[in-house]
């Protein structure tokens, strides 16, 4: 029996590597992006009521620009942290499905910034203070992508719970299984008052920005890859 410093090479299974730092960082600041610019434009545009009002308004009127680009920005950025999750759950539970329905939301924002919701509520200032009666065409597009959008994210949720379940983290496997029921809460509430409904919207937004840090952190590779190498404190030896 004699030990040899390191294992033969065809032997040493190669551990995944993580995403990128780029494609990690974009899902990250997907949500607070949003958010921030969303919540800052609100506060600034005349006739913006968060309680009448959603976000999605705020890309009409001579502004309106800025909400459309904070939409695709925030629609690339989504994808951009979907592929960086297909590389750190490639082979994993959830690995396949996860990376998909999150593409499904980051489309939702693109399709939202090209096809804008329709006027209503007393916004852009000097619109009807009654709510959209019926929708346009470009309207019903807007607010199909964002069902769909979000629809997919909550199932996203779901498969992530499992994943985290299977790798005994207890408090993400939670948090993925409870951030569903509080996004299609808002959405429920919304006929009371729009601010559930961007409540909702912002919490799973923020959610997944806080799991795709979780899931592409090198901290989880390190962890990763020392239980992959490690063998009982007998790796290198042969017989």
């Amino acid at each position: 029996m004699a030990q040899t410093p390191h294992p033969p090479a065809a032997l040493t299974a190669a551990p995944a590597r993580p995403a990128p730092r780029l494609l990690p960082a974009a899902g990250i600041a997907a949500g607070p992006l949003f958010l921030t610019a969303g919540l800052a434009q609100g506060l600034t545009r005349d006739g913006f009521d968060f309680t009448r009002n959603a976000l999605s308004q705020l890309s009409l009127g001579d502004l309106g620009w800025i909400q459309v680009t904070v939409f695709l920005l925030t629609g690339a950025l989504v994808l951009g942290g979907a592929v960086a999750i297909r590389r750190a759950l490639r082979d994993t539970p959830g690995g396949t499905w996860v990376p998909r329905l999150l593409g499904v939301f980051g489309a939702s924002f693109l399709l939202a910034g090209i096809f804008h919701a329709d006027p209503g509520a007393g916004f852009p200032a000097g619109t009807p203070e009654d709510r959209v009666a019926s929708l346009s065409a470009h309207g019903t597009v807007h607010m199909v992508a964002g069902t769909v959008g979000y629809l997919a994210l909550c199932a996203a949720f779901l498969v992530l719970a499992r994943h985290f379940t299977a790798r005994r983290q207890a408090g993400w496997a939670l948090t993925a299984r409870l951030t569903p029921v509080a996004v299609l809460a808002g959405f429920a509430a919304s006929a009371t008052t729009v601010a559930a409904f961007t409540a909702g919207a912002g919490l799973g937004l923020l959610v997944l920005s806080a799991t795709t840090a979780r899931l592409t952190s090198r901290r989880r590779w390190t962890t990763t890859r020392e239980s992959t190498t490690h063998t009982d404190g007998h790796s290198g030896v042969t017989v």
